[in-house]
């Protein structure tokens, strides 16, 4: 029983790389990647019980600990990214402005065939998004249109997303940021609005794939707003 749980362990640290790695780099959508991710839970779970009961019944405690930990510590990633969706809303397109979000527009030939649609999803969205993020507002900054182009470049270039366009006589910038794990696209546009006394900034951040995003584009807007707050 413990050589079980310790292969059960195995295959689910395998399928727990191999499941974001493989949609990362192609092999198979995100369906499917999500569906080993889901499969490596199970696997982790049987290997740690398997591992735990052979243990407690036999004492070989030592031989069983690999089965054991390495159950666990599987279990414990794809728990995390559960835990972490409670409470998020069901959207995958978060704005600082939800009446006049800015639009997509040199990005549009990237986002030609994901699955999902390039358009704002209207009063829906924004409602469940003021629910969840009370917090995400326009940014007004001191400074003048120019500067503020400047400052908001200099940021997304330390947060290392691909500029697609940057077009500073109209204050628009596009871009695009690779999530860590899957390797998801997530598109990006910034607006920049001459102001009395300075320049207020408007962004946008949505996913290609997926119905909810875990917080995931709230937590890049936040970060390039709380950036530029601060001078980046």
């Amino acid at each position: 029983m413990i050589r079980i749980g310790v292969v059960s362990s195995l295959l689910a640290v395998a399928l727990l790389i191999a499941g974001p790695l493989g949609t990362r780099v192609g092999l198979w959508p995100f369906v499917v990647g999500f569906l080993l991710l889901g499969l490596s839970l199970l696997l982790g779970l049987t290997g740690a019980s398997l591992s735990l009961v052979a243990a407690v019944r036999t004492g070989a405690w030592a031989a069983a600990a690999a089965g054991l930990v390495l159950g666990l510590a599987v279990v414990a990633v794809p728990s995390a990214v559960v835990l972490s969706a409670r409470g998020k809303p069901p959207i995958n397109d978060i704005t600082t402005d939800t009446d006049s979000p800015p639009p997509f527009v040199a990005i549009l030939p990237e986002r030609a065939g994901a699955p999902n649609s390039p358009d704002y999803g209207g009063s829906k969205v924004a409602e469940q998004q003021r629910r969840a993020y009370p917090d995400i507002q326009p940014l007004v900054l001191p400074i003048e249109a120019g500067a503020a182009f400047d400052r908001v470049s200099s940021v997304i270039g330390d947060l290392g997303w691909r500029v697609v366009a940057a077009d500073r006589a109209s204050g628009r910038i596009e871009a695009v940021d690779t999530t860590i794990w899957f390797g998801f696209k997530d598109d990006i546009v910034v607006r920049i609005t001459p102001r009395d006394g300075g320049s207020r900034i408007d962004m946008r951040s949505k996913s290609r794939v997926g119905v909810g995003d875990l917080g995931t584009n709230a937590a890049r807007v936040r970060d390039l707003l709380a950036r530029l707050q601060t001078g980046g």
